[in-house]
């Protein structure tokens, strides 16, 4: 059975890892599309590390058998279907997609065979790329100026 899971991974963490772990466990082949560096910029916020770079660190992470970088907005979401062909879409915990949705738009765009699963977060206080940043915002930010205080 072959698995997508898809995701922006920027900053790459021990959430992703966990994401795709468990992605892979559903499975027998495991294709994650990293988001193009335009969707990023149109859903979310500008990149902090380009597709390409985000591409290689995921390719890197040892339950991934392929990578392959997403469209950009101005091509239909489906059409990257035909690209992996998968059996399953594995969606993170705290990615805000409705599987009914989901389900709804593949069965109206021919892929109705698809099964679409959420897998499970990881029990961390820091699983999440924003929680990170906000982690070292409040590191930086605190009364000594950040994390080094000067004898």
């Amino acid at each position: 059975m072959r698995v997508m899971a898809v995701g922006v991974f920027d900053l790459l963490h021990a959430g992703h890892l966990h994401y795709v772990e468990q992605a892979k466990q559903l499975g027998d082949e495991l294709i994650v599309v990293v988001a193009h560096d335009d969707t990023v910029r149109k859903q979310k916020h500008e990149p902090i590390t380009n597709q390409e770079l985000r591409k290689r660190m995921v390719q890197g992470l040892k339950p991934v058998d392929e990578v392959i970088i997403g469209n950009p907005p101005t091509v239909p979401i489906f059409e990257i279907l035909g690209k992996v062909n998968p059996d399953i879409i594995a969606l993170g915990y705290d990615q805000k997609h409705s599987i009914k949705a989901i389900k709804k738009g593949l069965e109206d765009n021919g892929w109705g065979q698809i099964e679409v699963i959420r897998v499970e977060g990881l029990a961390d206080d820091l699983d999440g790329t924003r929680k990170i940043i906000a982690r070292i915002i409040d590191l930086w930010s605190g009364e000594t100026g950040g994390p080094y205080e000067e004898d």
